[in-house]
């Protein structure tokens, strides 16, 4: 994307697409979350499906309204966070996706978007899943931000914990996917 496509769309941060190659800008905080999901190209396949229709994200308790069913490049999406009239929206717009293949071994699927604004933070965020040579599949989580404003920016802790807590509810929306369909 040049700069110029990455202005009319929005996105106001550099490196845009980095998530998908692990890459992140200087002075803008990361994490990297990986969990282990399971065995098999069933399970791999449902929770690749589950990422890309948004389902990670309702699974983690938020409110999701997207313009596109599934996550495609440029779709938007908002994200709710909070209760009631104390919702946080948190717009993004997806910058990159893999699609499962129809077969084969190692393989990935997912995608990464990044912040528009009204979002309290401004970088990009990635959910992938990943099946790797001998069968097991993996959950990936990526994301470089800092705080979209001085009234973020101020409640540093705060942001930090909140952060955290979503990333560890995507990680249990991932696991619920992956134990449909077994029988645990």
């Amino acid at each position: 994307m040049t700069d110029r496509e990455q202005t009319e769309a929005g996105l106001d941060y550099p490196d845009v697409g980095g998530t998908e190659h692990g890459l992140a800008p200087e002075g803008y905080s990361r994490i990297l979350e990986e969990a282990r999901l399971g065995n098999g190209l069933d399970l791999y396949r449902r929770v690749a499906d589950g990422i890309l229709g948004w389902e990670l994200q309702r699974r983690a308790g938020l409110r999701v309204r997207a313009d596109s069913p599934r996550a495609v490049p440029g779709a938007r999406v908002v994200s709710g966070f909070g209760v009631g009239p104390f919702r946080l929206p948190a717009p993004c717009q997806v910058v990159w996706v893999h699609e499962p293949l129809p077969d084969g071994v190692p393989q990935s699927a997912g995608f990464g978007y990044g912040t528009l604004p009204g979002h309290p933070a401004r970088g990009e965020e990635s959910f992938e899943v990943e099946i790797n040579g001998q069968g097991e599949v993996w959950l990936r989580i990526r994301a470089f931000s800092r705080p979209a404003n001085w009234f973020y920016a101020a409640g540093g802790v705060v942001t930090r914990a909140a952060q955290r807590h979503v990333t560890s509810r995507y990680i249990e929306g991932a696991r619920s996917l992956a134990a449909e369909g077994t029988s645990q």
